[in-house]
């Protein structure tokens, strides 16, 4: 990793704790968010979910095969180069056991309608997010058919049948996405790193969100790019509120409330 990205990461990060507001929902003024921080952020996962998805998480950590990656985005800095470990990749590029559970509340909270990510990798966001809402299908998106096959066996092992699988280029599965006429209540934007791509993706989620839909972006604050692109979207005029929790940004597009912005410690 290059010394200036370090160094913008740090700053990054001493910014957000200076600014963050408390995590367990203190001078936070709006109900909406005060709710979403008490009751979501700081709700309990189911502990069987966490333990058959983190049983996976081990075994992937222990995986010593080499696969041939297709990267859509902007590499890792620890994983530099086409051939990978299996281990690597799932110790370096998969959400923690941290935010998975967030994205399982979020998913429970907001994602009954339907859930669409970019980025499968080795499923375990996916199975989070699927394990909380097992009648609601979560549709998910991964480039590399590689990485594809070895989440397709951990849903299997998970035995979560509602997970809707999409290998290729995102380009070009987004259409078949959108043309089945689908409202999604929950969006999670991850697999690309470049600011271009991930502003296209966000603007064809914002062109098919309701009132209710709620996307999140993943490593908003992973370089200068993705700090540029996480501004963008905030300051979109279709999004009404936006939350940053450091590593994810979060963003609404509930209408009859003014337009903010918070920094929440997670």
């Amino acid at each position: 990793m290059n010394t200036a990205l370090i160094s913008f990461r740090i700053a990054r990060y001493l910014k957000y704790i200076i600014v963050a507001r408390n995590h367990k929902g203190h001078n936070i003024h709006s109900p909406f968010i005060f709710d979403l921080v008490t009751r979501v952020f700081r709700n309990k996962t189911d502990p069987a979910i966490v333990y058959s998805i983190e049983k996976i998480r081990k075994s992937l950590v222990k995986d010593k095969r080499v696969i041939d990656v297709t990267e859509l985005g902007a590499n890792s800095d620890s994983q530099k180069g086409r051939l990978k470990k299996v281990s690597d990749i799932a110790r370096c590029s998969a959400v923690s056991e941290k935010y998975g559970k967030l994205l399982a509340n979020m998913a429970a909270e907001f994602g009954k309608q339907l859930v669409i990510e970019f980025g499968t990798s080795f499923g375990i966001s996916t199975m989070y997010m699927a394990a909380s809402v097992r009648e609601t299908p979560v549709l998910s998106m991964e480039g590399c058919p590689f990485t594809a096959e070895i989440a397709e066996n951990n849903f299997m092992e998970t035995r979560l049948n509602n997970i809707r699988l999409y290998v290729g280029p995102f380009e070009e599965k987004i259409p078949e996405i959108i043309n089945q006429g689908i409202k999604p209540g929950l969006i999670f934007i991850d697999g690309n790193h470049r600011k271009g791509p991930v502003l296209d993706y966000f603007e064809k989620m914002a062109e098919i969100a309701d009132n209710n839909t709620v996307i999140i972006l993943d490593d908003i604050n992973y370089s200068p790019e993705m700090e540029e692109a996480w501004n963008e979207i905030r300051q979109n005029e279709k999004v009404t509120l936006s939350i940053d929790i450091y590593r994810m940004g979060i963003v609404f597009f509930r209408k009859g409330i003014g337009h903010y912005d918070y920094t929440i410690r997670y």
